[in-house]
């Protein structure tokens, strides 16, 4: 707050020199009722949990017409998957070739975020996301600087037309495993040594037709990640390839917004050891209905599926394999949620889950799955602020 004032006291329109200052503040609260079963937090206590903070300030500095610095730093406090350190969320430089009424074309070079599905460019704001969490199945927050963003070279470009505008985006990069969320979510738990990233590929294509009221897309990507053995590590130097493709289509009226996005998930698991070579596909889809009352009010309502193996839904093979619950692979969300609108910079939201199966709860908020419940609850509120 005190930063914001400086920034007002320099500029009411937030420009300093060019140098355009802009930033958010959110707190949540998490409850999860009569189970164990823990986000973000120590939610299942009789308190709930205050630890779900997201602190961020982003800057932007056109030097030329076609040349843009860009960048945001976060904080975000979630449990023990994050504990309020600064990271940078993004940082790139962004270069047009081509700058036209009909296409642009460009390039980003650096800490780009990841075209991954409708939400993910924008998931790191409150005020940009259709509820507090995202459809899990999709967008995890388990692992969530996996798929935000990416460090290399991305290229993008748009067609406007009267038959509708295409926007397409492709990226050569590194994905960003440094933290041991990401470690907990790909080898279940955290290990002594270290994910390492290697070259990886994503790209997204969308199509919108009459100003967004019609949108669909289409985004993929091969990540690829290594392990670095730890100090008496009973796992080798294996490799991880991960395969998502990603279905996604909206409709837009004056009042109220649907969409669905279906997802294919390929894992192959190499060399690691004492954990056998696998492969399998995961699956997931979600269904949403977003009505907006008035400029101030809106309701959520969202179906939302998670398998982590399209051939083993019920989880039961991966119990009699491994003796882990059978629950914990896979998730059935409802979701129904309000928002309301204060002011511009001023947003209040609280929704519920009613949730079947633990599928994407974190590890290192429950370290032993055995200990979770199938059919629990979530009630969430959170109180946002940006300038």
């Amino acid at each position: 707050m005190v930063l914001h004032s400086s920034w007002i006291n320099a500029s009411d329109q937030k420009n300093l020199n060019g140098l355009q200052v802009h930033g958010f503040l959110s707190q949540g609260y998490i409850k999860t009722t009569d189970t164990k079963n823990n986000v973000f937090g120590n939610s299942s206590s009789d308190k709930g949990s205050f630890d779900f903070r997201e602190i961020g300030v982003n800057a932007s500095h056109r030097p030329l017409t076609n040349l843009q610095f860009s960048m945001q730093l976060l904080s975000r406090q979630t449990g023990q998957a994050s504990k309020g350190g600064i990271r940078i969320d993004y940082g790139f430089l962004d270069y047009a070739v081509i700058t036209s009424e009909t296409k642009d074309l460009g390039v980003r070079l650096g800490r780009t975020k990841n075209p991954f599905g409708f939400y993910n460019d924008t998931r790191d704001v409150p005020f940009t996301r259709p509820s507090i969490l995202l459809p899990q199945s999709i967008y995890f927050d388990r692992a969530r600087n996996l798929a935000l963003a990416s460090d290399g070279v991305q290229l993008y470009g748009e067609s406007r037309n009267d038959w509708g505008d295409i926007t397409a985006q492709f990226g050569v990069v590194f994905p960003q495993v440094d933290d041991k969320s990401t470690e907990a979510a790909i080898l279940m738990r955290n290990q002594p040594g270290k994910l390492t990233p290697k070259l990886s590929y994503i790209g997204r294509i969308i199509y919108e037709r009459d100003g967004g009221r019609l949108r669909f897309g289409v985004s993929g990507a091969q990540v690829n990640v290594g392990y670095h053995p730890g100090v008496n590590d009973r796992l080798s130097a294996g490799s991880i390839e991960f395969l998502p493709l990603i279905f996604s289509a909206q409709y837009n009226a004056e009042h109220w917004s649907l969409t669905s996005e279906y997802a294919l998930r390929h894992i192959e698991l190499r060399n690691f050891h004492v954990l056998p070579n696998t492969n399998f596909t995961g699956e997931s889809y979600y269904f949403q209905g977003i009505y907006r009352f008035n400029s101030a009010w809106e309701a959520v309502l969202r179906y939302d599926v998670y398998y982590a193996d399209r051939k083993d839904r019920d989880g039961n093979d991966f119990h009699a394999e491994t003796g882990r619950p059978a629950r914990s692979r896979f998730a059935k969300d409802w979701t129904v949620g309000l928002r309301w609108s204060i002011t511009p910079s001023i947003m209040l939201r609280a929704e519920y889950h009613r949730v079947n199966g633990t599928g994407w709860l974190s590890t290192l908020d429950n370290p032993n799955p055995a200990f979770t419940d199938q059919h629990w609850n979530l009630f969430a509120v959170q109180a946002s602020y940006r300038f």
